[in-house]
């Protein structure tokens, strides 16, 4: 997969001087997402959100995400390029640093892109970092990433898809999700709750083996009972299931082949 896109570069200071039409596109996205969370994103993304107070018409400095996170998690918010090694990304997950791209995505791919811009990492993760459950989550994931061989980093991909990329969570009022894919995601956010997909209970051994891909929506979302459920996924019990998975091996895709499938 080709990138388009180039990271924006801080000044001295940290500042990130984006144009005028850099904030509009931001401006757009935000205003056009925000009333579609209402009933579909979880209380606390919805929390999240607010103490982040994200401005809706410039794209926030991540100095200003800092200010929020560092406080309530011990989180911080780091520039990269569009694409890091996996190396680096668990690097900075094992530290409490999540790796944001400070470009934002062209007003033709409004709807969907392959490379994470900075509208889908601040807008789509950052309010869950606030999260004391999922933000431990998180870290847990990268400091086991980081010790990983190759073949169990596949394995611990599928994971990080289905949780905190395109996760659902059962609460008392209904589906809600919290995975920032799906949060950032316009048509995501209605498909993911609509009687179109499937959903299942997590099971981590069964997440662990299912494959995906990226560039579709996605067939089959797995169901959190709560985010505390993440909390209480154990380093060595998430090592076990792997290795279990990998003796099993994946089960049978939901999807066509990649050349018969158009993507979104």
């Amino acid at each position: 997969m080709g990138n388009h896109y180039s990271a924006r570069q801080a000044d001295s200071q940290g500042f990130i001087d984006y144009s005028d039409d850099e904030h509009a596109t931001w401006q757009i996205l935000i205003e056009r997402q925000l009333p579609c969370l209402a009933g579909r994103a979880c209380a606390e993304y919805q929390a999240g959100l607010d103490l982040l107070e994200l401005p809706r018409d410039r794209i926030p400095q991540l100095g200003e995400i800092n200010a929020v996170l560092a406080p309530c998690t011990g989180w911080s918010v780091v520039a990269v390029p569009a694409l890091i090694s996996f190396d680096r990304f668990f690097e900075l997950l094992a530290h409490r640093q999540f790796p944001v791209a400070t470009f934002i995505r062209r007003r033709d791919e409004l709807d969907y892109l392959q490379e994470p811009d900075i509208f889908h990492e601040i807008f789509g993760h950052c309010a869950m970092l606030t999260n004391p459950a999922f933000a431990d989550f998180t870290h847990t994931y990268g400091q086991l990433g980081l010790s990983a061989s190759k073949e169990e980093r596949v394995f611990l991909a599928r994971l990080y898809w289905f949780t905190v990329e395109f996760g659902l969570l059962q609460t008392e009022q209904g589906l809600r999700i919290y995975g920032g894919g799906i949060l950032s995601s316009i048509g995501e956010t209605a498909y993911a709750l609509s009687d179109t997909p499937r959903r299942a209970p997590f099971a981590l051994q069964d997440v662990l083996r299912t494959p995906y891909r990226i560039d579709i929506m996605q067939p089959l979302y797995y169901v959190l009972p709560s985010l505390d459920s993440l909390y209480t996924l154990t380093r060595e019990e998430i090592l076990a299931q792997l290795t279990r998975a990998k003796e099993l091996g994946l089960f049978e895709p939901l999807y066509p082949p990649r050349q018969i499938q158009a993507a979104r």
